[in-house]
């Protein structure tokens, strides 16, 4: 053995994790599987009062905190992890999640609003939390545990959604550029690219039957995925049990990307 704190169980006991984007969809999924995984969870999102209704819907399952931070504002974000820190002590997890996808049409056409506004968001937003639990991980031994929110649409062709998929396959680079550069720190960076996934942030498609027949028709389990199907790999990623995981991009498609 090396030293490592290796095991097989997937438990998040005695952690700290700052998820942003969780007042809603996969967000709220990952930091309610946090929370029942044994973790003390930081909500993360803009508006302080979806927060609070996240956190209340958390009640009496674990320790959970929620506080309003705009991701794409860095002085935000470092507010948000000294708050985490006061509150909790430290910081030993992050999920980036907070994304954003103004524009579905070709890509082309994209006003250069949304492609600023999904760069802020998607990208800069990612790197400023990053930047943050790196600096916070440095201070203090331990290690630390991030995970970034990719999609298929990072890895393939993504018609009508050629912003957003640039800024995932921008934060797919950033994960495996920042695991290269952080092994050292014991500081793991992973991503997970989900499919299809029944959100208020891709109802565009789900709500609309040729569009999600499309993808559905595609995908080797001919549906699409609940927010709870993405929440078990960011357990497992942020957990003692992927402790010899970095710079991964964990596929979770029901098969799409596969054929």
């Amino acid at each position: 053995m090396s030293g490592t704190s290796a095991t097989s169980t997937i438990s998040l006991a005695g952690k700290v994790i700052v998820v942003t984007g969780a007042s809603r969809g996969i967000g709220l999924a990952i930091a309610a599987a946090c929370v029942d995984a044994g973790a003390k969870v930081v909500l993360a999102s803009r508006k302080q009062g979806d927060l609070d209704g996240a956190a209340a819907t958390l009640a009496g399952k674990g320790e959970v905190a929620a506080f309003a931070c705009h991701t794409g504002k860095p002085e935000d974000v470092d507010a948000l992890f000294a708050k985490a820190v006061e509150k909790f002590g430290r910081v030993d997890g992050l999920v980036n999640n907070a994304a954003t996808n103004p524009h579905f049409g070709p890509l082309v056409d994209t006003p250069d609003a949304a492609i600023d506004k999904t760069i802020e968001v998607n990208v800069k937003g990612y790197f400023y939390c990053a930047r943050a639990l790196v600096r916070h991980a440095r201070t203090r031994e331990g290690g630390a545990a991030i995970v970034n929110l990719a999609s298929v649409a990072g890895l393939r062709a993504a018609p009508m959604q050629g912003i957003y998929g640039m800024t995932k396959a921008a934060v797919i680079s950033m994960t495996q550029t920042l695991a290269f550069e952080l092994g050292g720190s014991k500081i793991r960076v992973n991503a997970i690219a989900p499919g299809l996934v029944e959100t208020r942030f891709a109802a565009a498609i789900v709500q609309n039957p040729s569009l999600r027949d499309h993808v559905v028709q595609r995908t080797p389990m001919a549906r699409h995925a609940q927010p709870v199907e993405i929440a078990g790999a960011a357990v497992y990623l942020l957990s003692d049990a992927a402790s010899f995981t970095t710079g991964t991009v964990l596929v979770v498609d029901g098969g799409l990307t596969s054929v």
